[in-house]
């Protein structure tokens, strides 16, 4: 049985399992842990649970010990030597005119590393940066290229929106967004509008996709005919979230319809409903009947009803001999001769010279 807590290094950032050992650990603590890296400070973000066995085949690493007030004057030796590490990699960057921006100069607990976090568009070669920040700082330097997303995640800052970055407050992952997200939206495809400040898409576009997409599904498309039991239209425009939609009449006039009001576009319309004659109102018995048929049947009686009341189709003429009454056949012939048939295709029996059929042979 060993004790299991969560803890990030950044922000925002990935958490990671850890040993909490004997330690009374809550939500917000501060820890010092030991890393692959070295050691490193941490932030506690769950609770302490227990697991008979460890997550991975590989232990979880120990917390060492809950942050004391020497490791607050560690925290601040380390803040000063990173502005100092930042402004001269920046002086050696503009001297050198690499392709480069510096973003953030991190070093590690026990002062045993410094990592440059920059953005590039491609390789850079950083060799001689490296040795000239070697040997001011007399400490290992590792240069790490970074994207612009986690650029801004970061730096942090301000949206759009007023509220600060998703990525800077609780966004642990990003997601991969597309311009399909704004469409399905109806946002504006306007860059400046759904854009970051990172220069990419916006996160949250991502947060009502899969709403907007299940709900498009009753909806029809813009342009496309639309139909109620009153009107009959193009579809001009539509929202979403309301369900309501504005119809383009054949005259010009628009009308505004609830989704629920549209009617299926192949279904056929209602036929107009038959007149009975005064003074013989039709039988209770007789709707109860049909109420209670299936449509299918119903469909089926009224087409059947339909055949009846078509006039009967011409028939075909008869021939000269059907028409003779019988009183003027002679005798002998009250029947018609069948007329002979040859065969088709050439396959005709032969004959002599007489007319007479000769006997097939085998």
């Amino acid at each position: 049985m060993i004790r299991v807590v969560s803890i990030q290094f950044h922000p925002a950032g990935k958490m990671y399992d850890f040993d909490a050992g004997d330690l009374p650990l809550r939500p917000g603590n501060r820890v010092v842990i030991e890393t692959e890296r070295g050691l490193g400070l941490g932030m506690v973000v769950s609770e302490v649970r227990e697991m008979e066995e460890p997550p991975s085949s590989q232990p979880p690493a120990k917390v060492q010990r809950l942050l004391g007030p020497e490791d607050e004057k560690t925290i601040a030796h380390h803040r000063h030597r990173e502005k100092e590490a930042y402004d001269f990699c920046l002086r050696r960057i503009k001297e050198r005119g690499m392709d480069m921006k510096l973003v953030r100069v991190e070093h590690l607990f026990d002062g045993s590393k410094a990592i440059f976090y920059f953005t590039a568009d491609g390789r850079v070669d950083f060799r001689e940066l490296v040795k000239d920040l070697a040997h001011t700082f007399h400490t290992r330097i590792e240069m790490r290229q970074i994207g612009v997303r986690d650029e801004a995640k970061m730096v942090g800052g301000i949206g759009i929106c007023g509220r600060e970055l998703c990525c800077a407050s609780f966004l642990r992952d990003f997601q991969p967004v597309s311009v399909k997200m704004a469409k399905e939206q109806n946002l504006a495809l306007n860059p400046a509008k759904i854009s970051g400040q990172c220069g990419r898409l916006l996160c949250c576009l991502d947060y009502e996709y899969e709403t907007y997409c299940e709900l498009r599904k009753n909806f029809p498309k813009c342009g496309k005919k639309a139909r109620t039991i009153q009107y009959n239209g193009l579809v001009e425009k539509m929202n979403i979230l309301t369900g309501e939609l504005t119809l383009k009449l054949e005259d010009g006039k628009q009308v505004a319809v609830h989704v629920r009001e549209l009617v299926d576009e192949n279904s056929p319309q209602p036929p107009p409903a038959a007149v009975e004659p005064a003074g013989q109102p039709e039988p209770a018995a007789r709707q109860g009947k049909e109420q209670r048929e299936p449509r299918e049947q119903q469909g089926r009686r009224k087409l059947r009803l339909q055949q009846t009341a078509r006039q009967p189709e011409p028939q075909p003429a008869v021939s000269a001999v059907e028409e003779q009454p019988l009183e003027s056949r002679p005798q002998g012939e009250d029947k018609p001769k069948k007329k002979r048939r040859n065969r088709r295709h050439g396959h005709r029996k032969p004959t002599d010279t007489k007319g007479q059929d000769k006997p097939a042979q085998e």
